[in-house]
């Protein structure tokens, strides 16, 4: 408690695009703080950056932490303090509860001992402590119901990232010596002994022998902390190495994997343990390591290697039995699942079963896997160049930047625009990658490093080279044409949408006509000519100072104001619609559409209705030439929008913002944002007769 005898609260907000949502839930804690007669200080991780940094000195006078996020944060400073996490929308929808439940939350923990302490290498040490509803947070990770299965596949993520790097240098230094050095036999390509390039390959197989412990190790240390690492990466090496439980293959990946888990959750098993403060310093450092190395690797080898080497070898030989349609069911599945998110974890899945199958001595699989992982980028390439008018200038740039990547078997170089565009452009990638997988089953093609893309062909690691180009060359096709065509179809969607509501925008907007605003932003001015500025109430114009006021200028005037819209059967969509269309006719977006397709994308995330008849929906896209705000009072009773308190939404404000946004707009976005948390501003934007009356209250919560 602080010397006033208030509960000292720490709260850290943060939602994924840092700019309504994170500041909203920092307004609703301090409010709820000030109720509950808390001492709280809110530390935001917003896109202006981290703001309110706690220091040393407030988290230890800390009695609670709260981390309301929807975002990764680091809690490794709070060790020790009672912890809570929840998600940002909730904390705007419940902060009292959230505040009042911290208070009782589990002691976020480092370690096992007696009491607390610092172990060696300056690990905090905690003994855990069990909070409500059976959910225990232990060495730094929440564990219990609903989280079990986010925190291993964090836990494989985190050991999947980390061998990759071991994949590509081992896999191309392999391929690059085979096929410069390489000399043709019956058994294929080998490099003679003696020569420059042999040496190269012994390289590139060390490094690509440390694939599976270095996966097994980082699985571990995801869940267990360091005192998992040396664990995981021996155990790890235990299952590649099948001469310690009587087969030829080992275990493979599937085996570091499993090695991975219980070496990370045997460790934290035994950190839970109490002991006394003299052996605290020693636990995590070398009782943790050695016990947890002996526990697993001793059932390793005793009782789960064998089993699990027979069945990579079953499913070797089951493989070498598959021809015909049983090849391309397996292509088309494994290319689907490689395209489908382009590094997440079916691609990991579906790669690391091709890689795995190498060492059990076919090459087929890898060979499906390998033309699939160069279709969605150099498809995404292919696309931007065929069909730029449906693409912006940043998503062109990417395209560019795809093809190389797929060129290198990079599949993550899809990912901005599969980001942007997700409802036309996963689907294709989806489609392609099956046809390309399918059609490298159904030819044969093999490839015999741990890599795709064309250039494991031109280096001469795969087999049957111009089957593999024609495989790769369809999926292509099949994903370019998927992608323009649904892409065209949702440009045409969205332009009805927008048709239909121009007599609306231009009410809003008598100063400028339309066919005058859209030559100027044909002309490319940012905005429209201010001649003339009598507004759609009839009101008088706005002088220089009014339009020129500080923190406002450059977001909002009074033209990207409209009150009382009416709202038709399409609902939000509609109401997003016809903002962006407001903000197009000043020449704001350089494609509305885009804008739109944004903004759709960011709801399908989650609603960004925040209660009190508010709604932010916001996109973040290369067609906002500037950060542009647009405000609309709906007309009673409003519309639904999925809002946490199930009411209709009256005020929305949709925000755009460019990709690469400056700090201060970013700034005075916020400022909106909790000033929305407050009654009085709301009722003066419900009560405004003009759009000058509705801008002056703006001004007021923006400076």
């Amino acid at each position: 408690m602080t010397s006033n005898n208030k509960p000292r609260i720490l709260a850290i907000t943060a939602c994924p695009t840092g700019i309504a949502h994170t500041y909203m839930a920092a307004e609703k804690l301090t409010a709820a703080a000030a109720e509950l007669n808390m001492d709280l200080k809110v530390e935001t991780h917003g896109s202006i950056g981290v703001e309110g940094t706690f220091s040393e000195a407030d988290v230890a006078a800390a009695d609670a932490v709260l981390v309301a996020a929807d975002t990764a944060v680091d809690k490794e400073r709070f060790a020790g303090k009672r912890l809570l996490t929840a998600s940002v929308s909730e904390a705007i929808k419940n902060p009292n509860d959230l505040l009042t439940r911290a208070q009782s939350a589990p002691v976020y923990g480092a370690g096992a001992g007696a009491g607390t302490g610092q172990a060696a290498g300056g690990e905090s040490v905690a003994a855990s402590e069990t909070g409500r509803a059976g959910t225990s947070v232990v060495a730094g990770n929440e564990t219990g119901k609903g989280s079990l299965g986010r925190s291993m596949y964090q836990a494989l993520m985190n050991g999947v990232s980390h061998m990759i790097p071991f994949v590509v240098c081992g896999g191309l230094m392999i391929a690059v010596a085979l096929s410069l050095g390489g000399q043709p036999t019956p058994e294929g390509l080998k490099v003679p002994e003696d020569s420059f390039w042999n040496t190269i390959l012994q390289i590139g197989s060390l490094a690509f022998s440390l694939m599976v412990p270095v996966l097994s190790a980082f699985i571990a240390s995801g869940i267990a902390g360091r005192p998992g690492l040396a664990p995981g990466f021996i155990t790890g090496l235990i299952a590649t190495t099948g001469s310690l439980y009587g087969t030829e293959t080992g275990a493979g990946f599937i085996g570091g994997i499993i090695t991975g888990f219980l070496s990370g959750y045997v460790a934290l098993a035994i950190r839970k343990i109490r002991v006394n403060k003299y052996l605290a310093a020693i636990w995590p450092i070398i009782v943790i390591p050695i016990l947890t190395t002996t526990i697993v690797g001793l059932l390793f080898v005793y009782l789960l290697g064998n089993p699990i080497a027979a069945l990579f070898e079953n499913l070797t030989q089951w493989l070498s039995t598959l021809d015909g349609a049983s090849m391309i069911i397996l292509g088309a599945i494994l290319g689907a699942m490689i395209a489908f998110d382009m590094g997440g974890p079916f691609n990991k899945t579906a790669f690391l079963f091709g890689g795995g199958m190498i060492a059990s001595g076919n090459a087929a699989p890898m060979g499906m896997t390998a033309a699939a992982i160069a279709v969605p980028p150099l498809a995404v390439g292919v696309a931007t160049l065929l069909r730029r008018k449906l693409f912006t200038q940043t998503e062109r740039d990417s395209g560019i930047a795809a093809l190389f990547m797929g060129f290198f078997g990079i599949t993550e170089g899809a990912i901005p625009l599969a980001a942007a565009r997700p409802l036309q452009v996963i689907p294709a990638n989806v489609a392609g990658g099956a046809t390309a997988g399918a059609l490298a089953g159904l030819w044969g093609v093999k490839d015999n490093v741990m890599h795709g893309g064309p250039i494991v062909a031109l280096l001469g690691a795969v087999d049957g080279v111009a089957l593999f180009f024609l495989a790769l060359l369809a999926g292509i096709a099949v994903t370019v044409a998927v992608m323009l065509t649904l892409l065209g179809l949702s440009t045409r969607r969205a332009a009805r949408a927008g048709h239909g509501l121009e007599d609306a925008a231009d009410r809003n907007d008598e100063r400028v006509p339309a066919t005058a605003a859209a030559a100027t932003a044909e002309a490319g001015e940012t905005e429209p000519a201010r001649a003339s500025t009598t507004t759609a109430g009839g009101s008088a114009p706005m002088t220089d100072a009014e339009y020129n006021h500080t923190g406002i200028k450059d977001l909002i005037h009074e033209g990207l104001i409209v009150l009382d819209q009416p709202v038709d059967s399409e609902g939000r969509d509609s109401v997003i619609d016809s903002l962006a269309r407001v903000a197009g006719v000043h020449g704001r977006f350089t494609d509305s559409d885009q804008v739109v397709i944004a903004a759709f994308a960011r709801e399908d995330q989650g609603t960004t209705a925040v209660g009190h008849g508010v709604a932010i929906p916001h996109a973040r896209c290369a067609a906002v030439k500037k950060p542009t705000l647009v405000f609309a009072r709906l007309a009673e009773p409003g519309v639904e929008w999925s809002a946490p308190d199930a009411q209709p939404v009256r005020l929305v404000f949709l925000v755009a913002v460019p990709e690469s946004a400056g700090d201060e707009h970013l700034r005075i976005l916020s400022k909106l944002a909790r000033s929305l948390m407050r009654e009085p501003f709301r009722q003066e934007l419900l009560t405004a007769r003009t759009e000058t009356q509705a801008l002056t209250a703006i001004n007021g919560a923006l400076n």
